[in-house]
């Protein structure tokens, strides 16, 4: 089992933290208030999560460089700007991601992309959908991807509903998936899904 940091203390990273836990792993949640406790979060943790909102990430995660170095790095959240009814609106990187954007700031950090392309309560329990979901993965280290599709495990995926894209260039594909979300809210409401594979 590991010792795993989750940035961010919402509805994500609270679902998060009690389901590894529950897998037995040690979970250390860190929020933005007070700082120094994002700070503890990643210095102790083997593995970080980090389940804050996508369009502030890059400057919060890149004053952790010291404290995320050697680590691996599992990002969750999808950066954009809010629409004018506060759903997600335009990319903050088009032709790029903010998966590989944290790489490039973070390059002593093995950085994963995983479980940005569903609504948060299907992360900790994909076995709630009538069709069998997709966790799509991205990053430079095969290594990092294998623990984290380890940990994807614990939380309920079984391996056959995950899909190891490539490098951390293919984020940009996952990330630019939120762009159908707004509409499938306007018209559903909050009902959980998946942009899933099907085979």
């Amino acid at each position: 089992m590991s010792t795993i940091g989750i940035l961010g203390a919402g509805r994500v990273g609270t679902a998060l933290a009690d389901k590894l836990a529950a897998a037995g792993h040690h979970v250390v949640v860190g929020s933005r208030s007070p700082e120094d406790g994002v700070r503890i979060a990643a210095r102790t943790a083997e593995i970080v999560i980090n389940a804050t909102p996508g369009d502030s990430a890059l400057q919060r995660l890149t004053g952790l460089r010291d404290e995320l170095d050697g680590k691996i790095l599992v990002d969750l959240s999808n950066a954009t700007r809010h629409g004018a009814d506060g759903l997600p609106g335009e990319l903050c990187y088009p032709g790029s991601s903010l998966a590989e954007q944290l790489q490039a700031a973070l390059p002593g950090t093995r950085v994963v992309k995983t479980l940005n392309t569903m609504l948060f309560p299907v992360m900790t329990a994909p076995e709630i959908l009538a069709t069998p979901p997709t966790a799509y993965l991205s990053g430079d280290d095969d290594q990092a991807k294998k623990t984290v599709a380890g940990l994807l495990g614990d939380l309920g995926w079984r391996p056959e509903w995950l899909e190891d894209l490539g490098d951390i260039t293919t984020a940009r594909a996952t990330e630019a998936m939120i762009l159908v979300v707004p509409h499938l809210l306007r018209r559903h409401g909050f009902q959980p899904f998946a942009v899933s594979l099907a085979r």
